[in-house]
C-alpha cells in the first residue's frame, strides 16, 4: 500500500489500522414494540463491549444506515466516540437502497484509509431485517456478489421474525442466519467479541468467526 502523509487529525492521532464494520438496520414499521426496543439495548451493549477492549477501541469503527427510510445515522467512527442512535420504527423497508448505500460508505471509507496511508481489514458488513425489500434489490445483490468475489468487504444477512430468508439468501454470498428470538444483546455480544478478536490479528490473516450461537438451529 502506498503510504501518504496524514491529510486527517483522526488519522494522525491514531494511525492504528481500521476494522470498519456498517451495520445496515432494518427500522421499518413492522420493527416496532419489542423488537426495536431489544435492537437499540443491543446497540448499548455493542459499545460498552468494544470500549472494554483497549485495542479493539482504537482499530474498530463502527457506522450505522437504518432503512424505513434509509439514513445515515452514524459515520464511521470508534468505539469511544460511537453514539448508538435511538431507533424509531417506521415506514417501509427499502433494503435494496440501503444496501447501495452502504457499499458507497465503504467505498469512500476505504478511499480514505488509503489516502492517509492507514492499512485496513477487509470491511465487515451487516444486514439485520424482520421483513422482505419494498423497492427493486436486483442491483444491490449484484453488487454484494461483486464486492465478495473482489474481496473489497464480508456482508453478512441476519433475519428476525418474519423476515423473507429466501430474499436474504438472494443477496448475500454467504448463507443468511436467522435470530433466535429477539436475542439482538447476545448478537452484539458475539459482534464485538469477533472483532476484538479480529483487531488483535495481522491485517492479511484475520481469524475464523466463531460459532453464531445466537442463530436458530
Amino acid at each position: 500500500m502506498e503510504q501518504m502523509a496524514f491529510g486527517a487529525s483522526e488519522f494522525a492521532d491514531n494511525p492504528e489500522p481500521r476494522c470498519p464494520c456498517l451495520l445496515l438496520l432494518d427500522t421499518s414499521g413492522s420493527m416496532e414494540g419489542p423488537a426495536i426496543e431489544e435492537l437499540n439495548n443491543g446497540l448499548i451493549l455493542f459499545k460498552h463491549e468494544l470500549c472494554a477492549d483497549a485495542l479493539a477501541m482504537k482499530r474498530v469503527e463502527v457506522a450505522v444506515v437504518t432503512f424505513g427510510p434509509v439514513r445515515t445515522l452514524v459515520d464511521f467512527h470508534t468505539p469511544d466516540e460511537f453514539k448508538p442512535p435511538r431507533l424509531e420504527a417506521s415506514g417501509d423497508t427499502p433494503m435494496g437502497a440501503a444496501i447501495i448505500a452502504g457499499l458507497e460508505m465503504i467505498r469512500h471509507r476505504k478511499a480514505a484509509y488509503r489516502a492517509n496511508g492507514i492499512s485496513y481489514y477487509r470491511p465487515w458488513i451487516f444486514l439485520i431485517t424482520d421483513g422482505a425489500p419494498t423497492d427493486p434489490w436486483d442491483r444491490a445483490a449484484q453488487m454484494v456478489r461483486l464486492g465478495e468475489e473482489a474481496k473489497g468487504f464480508s456482508f453478512f444477512a441476519v433475519g428476525v421474525d418474519q423476515a423473507d430468508m429466501e430474499v436474504l439468501s438472494g443477496i448475500s454470498v454467504r448463507a443468511p442466519l436467522k435470530l433466535a428470538g429477539l436475542r439482538f444483546s447476545d448478537l452484539f455480544a458475539w459482534l464485538s467479541s469477533s472483532l476484538s478478536n479480529l483487531s488483535r490479528s495481522h491485517v492479511s490473516h484475520p481469524p475464523d468467526l466463531p460459532p453464531a450461537w445466537w442463530a436458530q438451529r
